[in-house]
């Protein structure tokens, strides 16, 4: 019995589809779904919402298992932000700066 093998999808190539679709339908939820999270299967264009990531991604999982998906933040440039480190690039190489006593 041979075993079929499944290619993994490109995640720049789901980027760029889900990036278009919400691009596309962002005028129409931001008012309603402001602040609230989105997943978009990529091939279909189909989109999910939810309060959090995990809820717009459960359901977009009950309808298409296995798939992976396109998440953002409806208003937001990004999902997430992370804020209040330097990033290592910045700390590494330069010695750190001490008050005078």
């Amino acid at each position: 019995m041979m075993q079929q093998i499944q290619e993994r999808p490109d995640p720049r190539e789901i980027s760029k589809k889900g990036q278009k679709v919400l691009e596309a339908i962002l005028q129409e939820l931001a008012t309603k779904h402001f602040g609230r999270f989105i997943a978009i299967e990529a091939d279909s264009g189909e989109y999910f919402i939810g309060d959090t990531v995990i809820a717009a991604t459960r359901k977009a999982q009950a309808k298409y298992p296995g798939k992976i998906f396109f998440l953002g933040r409806i208003g937001y440039r990004t999902a997430y932000t992370f804020k209040g480190r330097r990033g290592l690039r910045e700390s590494f190489g330069r010695p750190r700066s001490r008050p005078s006593c």
